[in-house]
């Protein structure tokens, strides 16, 4: 198993990951391939894959915005669940971060995900109190929720 960065190479299959069964990530348009050459522009080293015999089965996004970290898209092909590889994505993740000088990220999760709740608190990630709002810039697109 290989953890290494993500390149638009992996697109395809990132994406097939992201919307692999009900209540998945899902893919929304700054999921384009045009949106995330931006973010490999900027981060490069923060979207990172975990990769096993040339298939992608794992994924994660770190951001920094030079004061606060985000997690976001951390998703594991459900054969590959159980086996630490979520644990080591977020590992890695968060050592990217912490190189660079962050603090304190947040995770972005949806909050009927009690599972998905679970495993970051068993990571010593804290529930917060906070909301999360969400707006659509430029044409409006339907988004998952």
């Amino acid at each position: 198993m290989e953890l290494r960065p993500f390149t638009l190479d992996d697109y395809d299959q990132v994406i097939a990951l992201w919307r692999s069964e009900p209540g998945a990530i899902g893919a929304s348009r700054s999921d384009e391939p045009a949106e995330l050459a931006k973010l490999l522009a900027r981060d490069p080293e923060l979207f990172l894959v975990a990769e096993e015999a040339g298939r992608v089965v794992g994924t994660v996004i770190g951001g920094f915005d030079g004061r606060r970290g985000v997690i976001y898209h951390l998703a594991v092909q459900r054969e590959y669940r159980g086996r630490g590889l979520g644990r080591a994505l977020m590992e890695e993740i968060e050592r990217r971060l912490t190189e660079r000088g962050c603090l304190r990220a947040y995770a972005l999760v949806f909050e009927d995900n009690e599972g998905v709740m679970e495993f970051y608190r068993r990571l010593g990630w804290e529930r917060n109190p906070v909301a999360c709002v969400a707006k659509n810039f430029g044409p409006s697109q339907t988004t998952r929720r």
